[in-house]
């Protein structure tokens, strides 16, 4: 994932304007973030909208693709977990009084269909992910949350394999990134 988030923000490891020398970075899964309110300065925060979707149509209802994803996001939001956070970064660091506030959405082709070339760069790594990370993020959610069995995911997984090998078929989604600046209090 994070080969996928440098090339995507073309090679940079951050958007925030800081200093190129900085000499404290905090580079984790921070929970709340509470420390941030807390400490001032910069934060940045980048998460995904895990809807796919299509430039041309060709992710339709009747793939396995799109019924595994719209099930993976519905079977999220049951289990109490939130599959798009990226979306509502920005908003998050507004409400808890960040300022200068910035946000980015960048496109995560699944696959190397795109004619751009840094596009299919992306494409080839998010969709080396993806056939990786498959059985990793599907099997507790699909035999917890929906009572799928391991048969029954195993055959969801196989059909998403396949299709994602269709070079017709052109499925993307968005990663996004906010960063904002906490001031200090005096």
């Amino acid at each position: 994932m994070h080969k996928l988030t440098e090339v995507s923000l073309g090679g940079k490891l951050n958007l925030a304007p800081v200093s190129s020398n900085l000499e404290r970075i905090l580079d984790i899964g921070t929970g709340t973030g509470i420390w941030a309110m807390e400490m001032g300065g910069w934060v940045e925060c980048i998460d995904l909208d895990l809807e796919w979707n299509s430039p041309d149509g060709s992710l339709t209802p009747e793939h396995a693709s799109k019924y595994f994803n719209t099930t993976y996001l519905k079977a999220s939001r049951e289990g109490g977990m939130e599959p798009c956070p990226g979306p509502l970064l920005e908003g998050w660091l507004k409400d808890a009084g960040f300022k200068d506030v910035a946000a980015e959405r960048h496109v995560w082709p699944v696959g190397t269909w795109p004619a751009d070339k840094h596009l299919r760069e992306v494409g080839a790594w998010n969709y080396l992910q993806i056939m990786e990370g498959l059985e990793a993020f599907t099997y507790a959610l699909f035999t917890r949350v929906l009572d799928y069995s391991q048969q029954e995911v195993d055959v969801v997984c196989a059909k998403i394999r396949k299709e994602m090998r269709d070079p017709q078929m052109h499925a993307y989604f968005h990663m996004h990134v906010a960063y904002g600046r906490k001031l200090e209090d005096k």
